[in-house]
């Protein structure tokens, strides 16, 4: 694969991935989407859906890793380093583009964020928070607790992604990405609930970056104090999925 189809692939897959990502995450959050309040499993769903979609969408191209924890995983396996890079500047740029589109496409609900007076819905006078749409919240935020979260939950990603490769026929059958897909939606489902399972460095912070620049009413803050979990706890975890990859198998 050439840098440039590395790059291409990468950013289209990631941007796919975030859209449907935080797109799932603005449908439930903010007032007047039709899906709002249809709670977790429907968000653990459409991130699933996102990695289904970017990932057919980018392997023909590069491979599909669409998230740096992966990639590290995998170089930390076959010692193959030499176009790491490629990969998370087109995971970072994709992350970016997918969450500025995301919010494009609820445009009209992230204007009315707004504060109102007299409302029925919510609390009265409070505009819709919105970080979450686009990055993780811990539920509690202990930061030694988190970081562990994040490890245990991206070995738990990135560790099987390793071992489906030596199930015979299913890269070649074509639904290897479809198991990884139901993968995030498993992760998100069962280790998701403490930090609202990152699970992938550009995931978290190319969205959290877009969110600091966008002009959202009452957007709040970008939680820079605790951004750096979410970077650091995935990356932590797909070296060591790698390191144990190459001591079991």
């Amino acid at each position: 694969m050439s840098n440039g189809d590395i790059f291409v692939g990468e950013t289209i897959g990631t941007a796919i991935l975030i859209l449907f990502g935080a797109g799932v995450c603005a449908a439930v959050t903010l007032r007047y989407s039709k899906a709002r309040a249809s709670g977790w499993v429907v968000i653990a769903f459409g991130w699933g859906f996102g990695v289904l979609a970017g990932a057919y969408t980018a392997a023909p191209l590069s491979g599909g890793h669409l998230n740096p924890a992966v990639t590290l995983g995998i170089a930390v396996d076959t010692g193959a380093w030499g176009k790491v890079w490629v990969y998370l500047l087109g995971q970072m740029a994709g992350a970016m583009i997918g969450a500025v589109l995301a919010y494009l496409v609820y445009l009209a609900q992230f204007q009315a964020n707004v504060r109102q007076t007299g409302t029925t819905e919510g609390t009265a006078g409070e505009p819709t928070p919105t970080l979450g749409i686009f990055s993780t919240i811990p539920e509690i935020r202990n930061p030694v607790a988190n970081l562990i979260t994040e490890i245990i939950a991206t070995v738990a990603l990135v560790l099987p992604v390793l071992a489906f490769g030596l199930t015979e026929g299913l890269g070649e059958s074509g639904t290897l990405v479809l198991i990884v897909s139901l993968l995030v939606v498993g992760i998100g489902l069962s280790l998701g609930g403490p930090t609202g399972y990152a699970i992938n460095p550009a995931r978290d912070l190319g969205p959290r970056i877009v969110h600091t620049f966008l002009p959202i009413p009452n957007k709040g803050t970008s939680d820079w104090g605790y951004a750096w979990i979410p970077v650091v706890g995935p990356l932590i975890g797909g070296v060591l999925a790698g390191l144990l990859y190459n001591a079991a198998f």
